[in-house]
């Protein structure tokens, strides 16, 4: 048996028998609103962890130090423990959601430059945005460690960006989290998946991530089947 030792919206983390690797299972909770709403969706843990296990594959072949180990079943998968870095690192391509509010730009404006911002992770706060200086300021991040999570979080929206083209989807925004291992080195943890991507076909322009369920639009587990299956198709 192993235990649970910590459990997020969507998400259960149990030790194993190595004291350096997790088990992570994916549930089927969906949530929005800081997770005021959260429902449970036939087969969403599943799809999840099949698509974040093969992102994560895929960025292990090109050089992204991460946290997969490997899938060990439709819903579990292995993961290097690390101390997890308490931001968020969001990447924007296209303008939507905050950002486009915030500014007041058409929605799914191109950005003439990719932007890179950081959010303190706080549901009670409701995630603030926060700057470099004031990361620092409150102990939440060094500025070399800043320095390293942007530089990895544009290398990943390189490969990924050109993946999601080659699949006739684009990459609007995406959310990473980063953690710190045993040697002391800043790689990528939590999942990548359309929980936490902004996806939309390419031709049609309909998303196909969870925007759908946050706007109930529909189901929303029609674009989560749709990049699945073009994920196993473009990556095998």
């Amino acid at each position: 048996m192993t235990n649970l030792i910590d459990s997020g919206k969507t998400k259960e983390l149990f030790e194993t028998e190595d004291k350096n690797v997790l088990r992570v299972h994916y549930t089927d909770h969906t949530t929005a609103g800081d997770g005021l709403r959260n429902e449970l969706i036939d087969n969403k843990g599943a799809v999840n962890n099949q698509i974040s296990s093969l992102i994560f594959q895929f960025l292990t072949k090109n050089d992204i130090p991460n946290h997969f180990i490997k899938k060990i079943s439709d819903t579990d998968q292995l993961n290097q423990r690390v101390n997890m870095i308490p931001l968020e690192v969001v990447v924007r391509n296209l303008s939507s959601g905050h950002f486009q509010k915030r500014f007041g730009t058409d929605d799914l404006q191109k950005l003439s430059k990719t932007v890179v911002e950081f959010f303190m992770k706080s549901d009670h706060l409701h995630d603030p945005m926060l700057n470099d200086l004031d990361a620092q300021a409150l102990n939440i991040a060094k500025e070399n460690e800043l320095i390293t999570m942007r530089h990895l979080a544009l290398k990943v929206n390189r490969f990924m960006s050109e993946l999601f083209m080659d699949m006739g989807i684009i990459l609007v925004d995406f959310k990473l989290e980063f953690g710190i291992n045993d040697n002391g080195q800043i790689i990528l943890a939590d999942e990548i998946s359309p929980d936490s991507c902004r996806l939309i076909d390419a031709t049609t322009k309909n998303s196909l991530d969870k925007d759908v369920f946050r706007k109930q639009e529909g189901n929303m587990m029609n674009g989560y089947y749709k990049i699945l299956h073009k994920l196993e198709n473009e990556l095998g």
